[in-house]
């Protein structure tokens, strides 16, 4: 009997779309039950969400002042206590949050992880990247300890809603929290555009761009065809734009419906960040740069020229 629990991630009261991503993986590991944890202070807004989750079978909150922020050291006892009420499975969404969480879960339950699930071939069996990307490898976790993992979201589409909401229950748990630990302040980028992670558009610009002046190009376009602006670590390491629209495996791992792809080469750190995208679009006057290779359409020649064009026509 298999049983799941899936980490809710959120802020500011909404449930990030990561959530329902990890729900569509813990549906293909086809358990008796998946249920939904949500650590807040308030939590009636969030399990209010969570609970139209198609395939769940309970929302499950704690309530306590300390998990006003999402602190991992505050967070994980609280989820490791929780796992023990006959829960064989616990996953994440492989973003910041759960990056930050899910190893710390890990070492309470004395178990290793199993990082960035791509695909599940059995119950304690899944697919990974590993090298960058450049290799896929099968994993096997053991069948006698809980399984800690977290869910490679660029891999899943997410859930869609249920019929009729799941039942929400309070947990009561007396765990005692560490104090060594405490929030300060959450400092984040305000935007207009659609969130990078989630978008179903991304526009992105690289080292040809030449400055950080020259930047606004892919904004307008970006604009222009409701999308997010996204940029390869070169860009960001030139101070063209600010690190959080860093796509790539040091960046976010993203797969939009269109990314277009400027001046940008096409470094296989940069792929790995793209690699589940569905249409790619890539502009280079260097008809040899590797992003070539992996886009669906290609256009070489001065991008100072054709995104203008483009733009135009948007």
């Amino acid at each position: 009997m298999s049983k799941i629990l899936v980490i809710a991630e959120h802020l500011n009261g909404q449930l990030n779309a990561s959530t329902a991503r990890c729900v569509t993986c813990a549906k293909e590991i086809k358990p008796d039950a998946i249920d939904v944890l949500v650590l807040v202070d308030a939590p009636d807004a969030v399990a209010a969400q969570a609970a139209k989750l198609d395939g769940i079978s309970k929302v499950l909150t704690i309530a306590r002042a300390e998990n006003a922020h999402a602190l991992a050291a505050v967070l994980a006892p609280q989820i490791a206590a929780a796992a023990k009420n006959g829960y064989t499975h616990l996953l994440f969404p492989s973003t910041t949050f759960g990056k930050d969480v899910a190893p710390r879960v890990a070492a309470l339950l004395g178990v290793g992880q199993v990082s960035d699930i791509m695909s599940v071939t059995g119950a304690h069996t899944f697919t990974r990247p590993i090298y960058a990307g450049n290799a896929i490898v099968t994993v096997e976790a053991p069948t006698d300890a809980t399984v800690v993992g977290t869910v490679r979201t660029a891999s899943w589409p997410a859930v869609g809603d249920a019929a009729s909401a799941a039942p929400v229950e309070a947990l009561s748990l007396d765990v005692s929290l560490p104090s060594h630990t405490r929030f300060v302040k959450l400092q984040q980028a305000s935007s207009e555009r659609p969130d990078l992670q989630s978008a179903s558009r991304v526009v992105s610009g690289g080292r040809g761009l030449g400055s950080k002046e020259n930047f606004d190009i892919i904004y307008k376009l970006a604009d222009k065809l409701h999308a997010a602006a996204g940029a390869s670590r070169a860009a960001v390491d030139a101070g063209y734009c600010p690190n959080d629209m860093q796509v790539g495996q040091t960046g976010k791992i993203i797969a939009p419906e269109l990314y277009i792809a400027i001046g940008i080469s096409g470094a296989i750190q940069h792929l790995t960040g793209i690699k589940d995208a569905g249409t790619i679009v890539a502009i280079n006057k260097d008809a040899e740069a590797p992003i070539f290779e992996v886009a669906d359409i290609g256009l070489v020649g001065d991008l100072f020229k054709l995104v203008p064009e483009l733009e135009a026509m948007a």
